[in-house]
């Protein structure tokens, strides 16, 4: 107050810029736990994931419910709605002192015919694995296996073009290397390679997974189907 020559509203806005400039040093501080929330209208689904250091402050009421309010503002608004909730945010911020920000945020609109599906699991009051899937060509409930099959085997990609090239590439040379190290000839060396190579895309590419860890995989269960995107939020992943 006395900074504020007796002010109180004056007096608020010099505590808000002192906690806001303090949680400003905070930035670099691990923050792996958090929420993900999920909103649905008919064929219009959002996801947003808020992040935070600890799941004391990430299970709270507070937390849990600005989380449920910004994945609301994504579903009738777009990303640009999260702006609204800026200050509610930063207050957050303030009272829990960590390192607060919002994570994955994706909004889907399903095209003509296409199915939608948005799941969600929920550990100790707060959503921890958040998924949303669209497909083209799928029926409602073989549309929620896969959603349900996303938050199993977390794939990266919907395709192997989508897959980091440095990345496929280091695990190349990795199998070649280790395929060498086990004495096979050196004629059955690029099939044995390709082989591990396909085996190591089957892990992270959606269509080329295998259902819930079963030899079918997903694209082999949509049949003429095909996704057409899928979005993942998961906490501590």
């Amino acid at each position: 107050l006395v900074e504020a020559d007796g002010d109180p509203d004056a007096a608020a806005r010099i505590l808000r810029e002192k906690g806001l400039t303090k949680v400003a040093t905070l930035e670099d501080r691990d923050n792996k736990q958090g929420a993900v929330a999920i909103a649905r209208d008919g064929q219009t689904a959002a996801l947003v994931e808020l992040k935070a250091e600890t799941d004391f402050s990430a299970k709270a009421a507070d937390f849990v419910e600005l989380t449920q309010r910004m994945a609301d503002a994504v579903l009738g608004g777009g990303r640009e709605a999260l702006e609204g909730l800026k200050d509610q945010l930063d207050t957050l911020r303030i009272q829990k002192k960590e390192n607060i920000e919002i994570g994955t945020v994706a909004r889907f609109e399903a095209g003509e015919g296409n199915s939608l599906d948005a799941y969600l699991h929920v550990q100790d009051g707060r959503g921890t694995n958040g998924v949303l899937v669209e497909i083209e060509g799928a029926d409602a409930e073989t549309t929620h296996e896969v959603a349900l099959h996303i938050a199993f085997a977390k794939p990266v990609a919907l395709s192997r073009d989508e897959v980091d090239a440095d990345l496929a590439e280091r695990a190349r040379s990795g199998f070649e290397e280790l395929t060498r190290k086990e004495g096979k000839p050196e004629q059955a060396v690029p099939k044995i390679v390709e082989g591990r190579l396909n085996a190591w895309f089957a892990e992270r590419v959606l269509p080329d997974q295998g259902m819930f860890g079963e030899k079918e995989t997903v694209q082999q269960r949509l049949g003429a189907a095909r996704v057409v995107r899928f979005c993942q939020a998961v906490i501590g992943g």
